[in-house]
């Protein structure tokens, strides 16, 4: 008998009869003998309404008051599915974040989790109830609701299997499995069987949007396989672990595209020691994540820093410059919004050269100018025109003969060595 926690987002219990699919799906894996822990996000658009309701009423609410109506929306999703589940038969609970034990740390809407005590959905399941979680949220050591954000529900379902310590943690989703690029771009696209925690989080930081970095981060440290399935079929989706199969043969695993950045280039910077650290020390205190960095060398004595950060927090990046730019002598900031970011993942890349290379050749081949290159271990980003992103995502894609099965790459089989990582389980 398997301990099994089974994540099911938005769109997977948008209605009542979507919440009877994934509640037949649950009682199935329950008679086949398994514990079975849910985690369930809000219905469909429900988190957005909850959002429109209360700038309704104000355009400032303090982050606590709106933690706590957010909050509503999973409680309703799992009280839901736990009276769908009894109504078919099925022994079900529902629990709240703070009910399941979640603690959490930090402000009211980004929180992060540090405990999850999770007595109480362990006594559900031994008494043979099948227990549902909200996703999204819990409690500070005061008492305090708090929601942990984007991928909330995602990295609640993680954090659970790593508290049950659960066999597996099956992310169901409205896609199958994780694909080499989002077929909504490319259509050849082919679907992965199995990936590395490393490679997953590099495409999920770098705009893939099957799981979220910080779900990932979670099964990484705590050892947790990660299954991303459909929730409208029942076939085998793609499993996100510690070491892939070693003799796979895959140098590139994803392609990753991202069109919510923006370029940023700060000109005229003086050039002495403490100008960039000035500058990211206040990108750092507003909490605004800066990723593809690259300072360039202009005479007198003069640089000019560009870099990328999200389009979401364009404006507080402005804000946060300006006087900065003021302060050090700097001649002028610059903003360019049409940007897009393209990146190849691959574990094998440690051992392989020439996928810069095959990179740039494929953008070159279809006149796609690079404006800025990043790169890691196993990644490879550049910024390019955002109108240019889908002729570059299919360039590439082509290129590396990505459309046919992963091990039929066209860059030598690689042999990727063991994680030799200690896991670590939570209370």
């Amino acid at each position: 008998m398997a301990i099994i926690v089974q994540k099911y987002g938005g769109t997977s219990v948008g209605s009542v009869e979507r919440i009877y699919n994934v509640a037949r799906r649950v009682m199935a894996s329950a008679q086949a003998g398994h514990q079975v822990a849910v985690v369930v996000s809000a219905m469909g658009d429900t988190t957005d309404e909850l959002v429109s309701l209360v700038k309704s009423v104000s355009q400032n609410p303090s982050e606590r008051e709106m933690a706590m109506v957010l909050s509503t929306g999973e409680q309703i999703s799992i009280a839901l599915l736990a009276t769908a589940l009894q109504e078919l038969g099925c022994p079900a609970m529902s629990f709240t974040g703070a009910q399941a034990g979640v603690v959490t740390e930090g402000s009211p809407l980004s929180s992060r989790i540090i405990e999850f005590n999770a007595g109480r959905v362990k006594d559900a399941l031994q008494n043979g109830k099948v227990a549902i979680v909200a996703g999204f949220q819990g409690a500070d050591s005061n008492g305090e609701i708090n929601t942990l954000g984007r991928g909330g529900s995602d990295t609640t379902a993680v954090a659970l299997a790593a508290a049950l310590g659960a066999d597996t943690c099956e992310i169901y989703t409205d896609v199958d499995g994780v694909y080499t690029i989002d077929p909504r771009i490319v259509p050849e696209a082919a679907k992965l069987t199995e990936i590395t925690y490393d490679e997953m989080l590099e495409l999920a930081s770098m705009g893939a949007k099957v799981l979220h970095p910080r779900a990932v981060e979670c099964g990484k440290l705590h050892c947790v396989t990660i299954h991303v399935r459909s929730s409208f079929h029942g076939e085998e989706g793609t499993l996100v672990k510690g070491e892939s199969n070693l003799e796979r043969g895959t140098v590139i695993s994803g392609i990753a595209c991202d069109e919510n950045q923006v370029k940023i280039a700060v000109v005229g910077v003086p050039d002495k020691p403490g100008m960039a650290a000035r500058i990211f020390a206040a990108l750092g205190e507003a909490q605004i994540n800066v990723d593809l960095i690259v300072q360039s060398i202009r005479r007198e004595g003069e640089n000019d820093i560009l870099f990328t950060v999200p389009d979401d927090d364009l404006a507080k990046a402005r804000a946060t410059l300006e006087p900065i730019v003021a302060e050090i002598g700097a001649t002028e900031l610059c903003i360019q919004s049409d940007v897009a970011k393209i990146s190849v993942v691959g574990a094998g890349m440690v051992q392989h050269s020439g996928v810069a290379a095959g990179m740039f050749q494929a953008l070159a081949a279809e006149n796609i100018n690079i404006e800025i290159i990043s790169t890691s271990e196993i990644r490879i980003s550049c910024l390019i025109a955002q109108s240019r992103l889908q002729d570059a995502a299919r360039a590439i894609h082509q290129f590396f003969q990505m459309d046919k099965h992963p091990e039929k790459s066209n860059i030598a089989s690689c042999h990727t060595g063991r994680n030799n990582q200690v896991c670590r389980g939570i209370q």
